[in-house]
């Protein structure tokens, strides 16, 4: 039997074996990428959006919560916001009055992500219960003012870090677990359909925190992991991961489709929003920021989300600021953490109206944040039209 210090010798050798396959994986990939979005854009003579401070402004905050908001969502329809805290509430807010139509209590307090169905009459959350619940907005609540949970989905082994329905499809959704899997659910008998990753050697080796469904093929996802990797999912093909993006070297906290439904972005704890073509797999741009003056290490990325042309990149960070990239030029031409009224805590969650004409951000701070674009004459959300290239 091997001693314990022949076995830590081994383990440094294969340690030294798989960072040395990942350099020459990392320098194989560059040398097949002769150029990236920010370079041909300036090659083109592109220019950055002008945007100003006026173009985005916060009109109101939802004040509500006693605890950190950890995750939000827009209905379809744009006035209406549903949010998660860790007080234990989700809150359904009428974003243009602020007015608070739901608050709902939780059987668990640890809750972690939070969805509207599509058709905005039910609400869907999970976290560290390892369960999806699911509540009727129209239910009536019990003599001590309580919603009762129309259906719970327990299935996964580890938490439950983000949720989503599948567009125009009130009976599908799909989770994405500590567990290291995704699985699509029928919300209407609670059972599971498919589990992607787990025992399949192509699924991901360390929590699932995030996913996004790609709204003009429904049957395709991808979703960001601790493994620092991006996987692409087929609903039709549950066995299999269709492809797996690298590039990052953090773990992985947010992904979103862009609006042409052939890219997708992505946020990560190594300080980096990157921009992938789903087809190709090639890395198409890093958003890179500095670090803080007064610290070395840059704030990590927790939530991003994209304006409806794409011209646009919305990051959220750990250090309570909001940057607005120009997805062209990788250029930031906005910092709302820098803004009056903005939050003073990390920015855990944001996300976009339907109609891309307002924006909603939910902080650490317990407050949630409503800008709009003041008019469709202002180049911030609802105008840019001008597509990537």
């Amino acid at each position: 039997m091997a001693s314990v210090a022949e076995l830590k010798e081994r383990h440094a050798a294969a340690t030294a074996s798989v960072n040395s396959l990942r350099e020459r994986l990392r320098q194989r990939r560059q040398t097949l990428l002769d150029t990236d979005v920010e370079k041909y854009s300036k090659a083109q003579g592109r220019t950055a959006v002008s945007f100003n401070q006026t173009d985005l402004v916060c009109c109101r905050t939802l004040q509500g919560h006693s605890g950190k908001v950890y995750s939000l969502d827009w209905t379809p329809e744009k006035n209406w916001i549903v949010s998660a805290s860790q007080d234990g509430r989700l809150i359904v807010w009428n974003a243009l009055t602020s007015q608070k139509t739901h608050a709902i209590k939780l059987h668990c307090p640890w809750v972690m992500t939070c969805a509207f169905a599509p058709n905005g009459q039910s609400v869907a959350c999970g976290g560290l219960d390892s369960a999806c619940s699911i509540f009727n907005l129209n239910s009536q609540v019990d003599r001590d003012g309580n919603m009762p949970v129309s259906r719970v989905l327990t299935g996964h082994k580890g938490y439950v870090s983000s949720c989503q329905y599948v567009p125009d499809q009130e009976t599908r959704m799909i989770t994405g677990s500590g567990d290291q899997t995704c699985v699509l659910w029928d919300v209407t008998t609670g059972q599971r359909i498919s589990i992607f990753g787990g025992e399949f050697p192509s699924g991901h080796t360390a929590d699932v925190l995030s996913l996004s469904i790609n709204s003009l093929n429904t049957n395709m996802f991808v979703s960001g992991s601790c493994d620092t990797t991006v996987r692409l999912w087929d609903l039709r093909i549950a066995s299999r991961a269709v492809r797996t993006y690298h590039g990052h070297e953090g773990d992985i906290n947010s992904v979103k489709f862009f609006p042409d439904g052939q890219r997708f972005g992505t946020g990560s704890d190594d300080g980096t929003c990157r921009l992938f073509d789903m087809r190709t797999g090639h890395q198409l741009q890093v958003y890179n920021r500095e670090p803080d003056r007064n610290d070395n290490e840059l704030p990590t990325v927790t939530s991003i989300a994209f304006s409806i042309s794409g011209r646009l990149l919305f990051a959220g960070y750990s250090n309570g600021d909001c940057y607005v990239w120009d997805t062209l030029l990788a250029e930031v031409v906005l910092n709302l953490g820098t803004l009056q009224n903005s939050h003073e805590g990390r920015i855990s969650c944001l996300g976009l109206s339907s109609d891309g004409s307002a924006l909603c951000t939910g902080s650490w701070d317990k407050n949630l944040k409503y800008y709009l674009a003041p008019s469709t004459d202002a180049p911030g959300l609802q105008s840019l039209t001008d597509p990537l290239v």
